[in-house]
């Protein structure tokens, strides 16, 4: 069983940067990708970031390539998105996913980005 536990979302204006945290729990986090998606109003679940179990492989959309960066710390079974530059198309709620022999979605957190 895992449960992935997302924070770090607020509200801040635009040019600001935030860093959201994917807390995990359980002995199979480090063994697997895990992504961030996130969810605007009225709109589908797209896909944001992702990145390998070890870190060396990192997956971006184009609208957020260059302003986002995903990393991990295994230690700590943690997995964190840096979102610098945010833009009001940013807002959206943000969940950490992975696939381990089933979906495993977080809670999410709420990122509100004012022009």
């Amino acid at each position: 069983q895992v449960q992935l536990v997302e924070s770090g979302g607020g509200l801040v204006q635009a040019g600001a940067s935030l860093r959201l945290s994917c807390a995990g729990s359980g002995r199979t986090f480090s063994r697997y990708a895990i992504g961030w998606f996130r969810q605007a109003p009225g709109k589908e679940r797209e896909f944001v970031a992702s990145i390998s179990w070890n870190g060396g492989y990192t997956y971006y959309a184009n609208s957020v390539k260059g302003r986002f960066t995903i990393s991990r710390d295994n230690a700590k079974n943690t997995v964190f998105l840096q979102m610098n530059n945010l833009k009001p198309e940013d807002t959206a709620v943000y969940y950490c996913y992975t696939a381990q022999g089933r979906s495993y979605w977080g809670q999410g957190t709420q990122v509100t980005v004012s022009s």
